[in-house]
């Protein structure tokens, strides 16, 4: 279980407020257009019991008007204030006493604006809620959805209120606005338990939010727009409770820049930032992350209906040459296999498609479907039957009446295989005939981007490759001495950011292959370790003051006898001296040069929020310039470590590249492993690893330099 500040509420702990039998909204009014009045009107269709409190009137048009909380005939679950921030913190305490299950807050002017006496105001309610267990949404929030009981418990106009159908989607977001806008899906037939909507959260949070739909009924995915939090390892905990449940959780995270990254003494500072560790994070706790806010629902959607895949290939039918071309090339970027039918299923397709269409995977049944109606459904019927299809993908190309009926003609393919038919809607009239009632149909995923519909697949299949893999198992792979000698070797170095020689020798205890060396101090002194290591030889200028020796020009390699190691000392020590003339200067280290290989950079940071990270990537000074890195929390499992290196666009480098011997992956994974333990081990002690290359030449590797920055 994940460690946290505090414990995400569970559903229990909010069903009182997210869910309630009766509401009562406080600070009523009958003046058209106030947030009172819209927030009247959004609860008219409301199954629940509702209660106007207002001192100021008896009845407000049909309904009786209470003058306070206590006055009420029972005590609400749910009270929304909608009255001015000065009155916010008594009537909140008024709630409290009552027994409230819990109140949802409007009032703006609270920690937003970053003032002391409004941020201590924030931190005030929050107490009285917790004080009595009262659960608190808001100050500063729009409201929330439940479309089970047709509670709008907002100020916004509700999108229409329909119950939740069996594959429904629970919406949060901690952008009310987006949040809402998400909503509105339901104009177009996605079926939507909850939106959720958390304002400043000064109780309840997001993370909150998506425990509580983790374990509600109404809701088979959940969707999430998700910023950032104080205390993110509480998001993670709740992503683990719907993992756990089964609830497969989408989300779309707001504001990627990498703040900070500029700063960072090493690769690993720029590549394991901000939010590539959130990334890192919810890969780990079992959510789907998704880059576009527009992919958020179609997955989530999708997600909520399909069952799981019976098979990892994927059939595409369309009627178009090209719409077949584009779902080769976007299959192909995400990874998801399209095999060709089988001999049998192959005659089907030559049967009913044109010599100028397509008989393969991706099937072109031409426009001549218009003469033949019923050969697409029976292409497609045949393809998805076969065992090795999981799903199959229809192209809607162009929106007619008849466009309507198509869904309920695939409906009955995909029930029959029992596996789900996506329908990538490619006409831009978004809402034409027939796309409402296949996003309706819960056998149906809509996608309208076939790059979206491709990924989609891409994490159906992850996703159940990793529940079927079972629970996370972590063995240790460094002796159980290791964490004490490293720590002893750290705070024995005298400065901050120690040597290559020093973190060689930390990094060595945890069984870390380094390359051997010497440091010299002069040039016969080099030319006797170069003579005893055997040439050739690298050399490196030493220095607690130049962690970065390629940018400084003080690195020499291959050199082949003793005159190159002379000429070497001398330049690389005037260049030392030119690029930092006040730098400390230890000697020059003397190393015999690594077989050529595959270069690798591993580091590793720790992340002020979420903790110890490990981040790979091809090597040398590309790392940076390409930007092809994987992130992970450390420690990391040998499994997890391998997929690192899988989941580079470069990852072709490690099979062999123009005649070079295949990296050996395991070996590899085996040390990325162990530095992830020292990152995870020496947290308090250590702020950064950067081991910058590793060479690896079949299944030889070695650490050839590295760099630790301690904390």
């Amino acid at each position: 279980m994940t460690v946290t500040s505090r414990a995400v509420y569970r559903h229990g702990d909010m069903a009182r407020l997210f869910d309630p039998a009766s509401i009562a909204v406080i600070g009523a009014s009958p003046r058209a257009g106030s947030f009172a009045d819209r927030t009247i009107q959004a609860l008219k269709e409301y199954t629940g019991r509702l209660y106007l409190v207002n001192s100021r009137y008896e009845k407000i048009g049909d309904r009786a008007c209470f003058p306070s909380i206590a006055a009420l005939p029972e005590v609400p679950d749910c009270c929304i204030l909608v009255v001015a921030k000065d009155a916010v913190e008594e009537i909140a305490a008024d709630c409290a006493k009552a027994g409230v299950g819990g109140i949802m807050i409007y009032a703006s002017g609270f920690s937003e604006t970053g003032r002391d006496d409004d941020v201590a105001a924030q931190k005030r309610l929050a107490q009285i809620g917790r004080d009595a267990g009262m659960r608190i949404v808001g100050p500063n929030c729009i409201g929330m959805l439940n479309f089970r009981t047709k509670a709008g418990v907002t100020f916004m106009i509700p999108p229409p209120m329909e119950a939740p159908l069996p594959h429904a989607v629970g919406l949060v977001s901690q952008s009310g606005a987006l949040g809402f806008s998400l909503a509105q899906s339901v104009m177009r037939g996605v079926s939507v338990s909850h939106l959720l909507t958390t304002g400043n959260s000064s109780d309840v949070d997001v993370a909150d939010c998506v425990s509580f739909l983790a374990d509600d009924p109404t809701c088979s995915a959940i969707g999430c727009v998700f910023e950032g939090m104080p205390d993110p390892m509480r998001f993670i905990q709740a992503a683990e409770v719907a993992d756990r449940a089964n609830k497969p959780l989408v989300v779309f995270k707001l504001g990627t820049g990498e703040a900070g990254a500029a700063a960072a003494m090493s690769h690993t500072g720029s590549l394991a930032g901000e939010t590539a560790a959130y990334l890192a994070a919810f890969e780990r706790a079992g959510a789907i992350v998704v880059k576009d806010f527009e992919a958020l629902v179609e997955t989530a959607s999708f997600l909520a209906k399909a069952p799981p895949p019976k098979a990892r290939g994927v059939a595409v039918v369309a009627v178009s040459g090209g719409a077949a071309i584009m779902s080769a090339d976007k299959a192909e970027a995400h990874g998801v296999p399209l095999p060709q039918p089988t001999p049998p299923v192959r005659a089907i397709l030559e049967s009913r498609i044109p010599d100028f269409g397509s008989a393969r995977n991706p099937c072109d049944v031409t426009a001549q479907v218009a003469n033949d109606p019923e050969s697409l459904t029976a292409c497609a019927g045949a393809m998805l039957g076969e065992d090795h299809y999981g799903a199959l993908i229809y192209a809607q190309i162009y929106s007619t009446e008849l466009s309507a009926k198509r869904p309920g003609e695939l409906a009955a393919i995909a029930e029959k295989a029992d596996k789900p038919i996506c329908v990538v809607w490619t006409t831009e009239w978004l809402e034409g005939f027939g796309s409402k009632e296949a996003e309706q149909n819960p056998r149906i995923g809509l996608f309208r981007s076939m790059d979206r519909c491709f990924a989609a697949l891409s994490h159906w299949h992850a996703r159940e490759e990793r529940r079927a893999a079972g629970p996370r198992a972590y063995a240790r792979l460094s002796r159980p001495e290791a964490a004490a000698e490293a720590a002893a070797l750290i705070r024995a170095a005298g400065n901050r950011t120690l040597t290559e020689r020093e973190a060689k020798a930390v990094l060595a205890a945890y069984g870390v292959p380094v390359v051997p060396e010497k440091l010299t101090q002069t040039e016969e002194e080099a030319v006797a370790a170069a003579t005893a290591l055997g040439f050739p030889v690298a050399m490196k200028v030493e220095s607690p003051d130049l962690p970065h020796k390629t940018e400084a020009g003080v690195i020499r390699l291959k050199l082949k006898d003793a005159a190159e190691v002379r000429d070497a000392y001398r330049a690389v020590m005037a260049n030392a001296k030119r690029h930092a003339p006040n730098a400390r200067i230890n000697g020059v280290l003397v190393q015999p040069m690594a077989k050529p290989g595959v270069e690798v950079m591993v580091g590793g940071r720790v992340d002020p929020l979420m903790g110890p990270l490990i981040v790979a990537g091809l090597g040398g000074v590309l790392v940076e310039l390409m930007r092809d890195s994987a992130l992970a929390l450390a420690p990391v499992t040998t499994g997890e470590a391998r997929s690192m290196f899988e989941r580079l666009r470069g990852r072709a480098a490690f099979e062999g590249f123009r005649g070079a011997p295949a990296a050996d992956l395991d070996r590899l994974a085996d040390i990325i492993v162990r530095l992830s333990e020292f990152i995870a081990d020496q947290r308090g002690l250590v702020s950064e690893l950067d081991v910058n290359p590793i060479i690896v030449a079949g299944s030889d590797a070695v650490a050839v330099d590295a760099l630790i920055v301690k904390a």
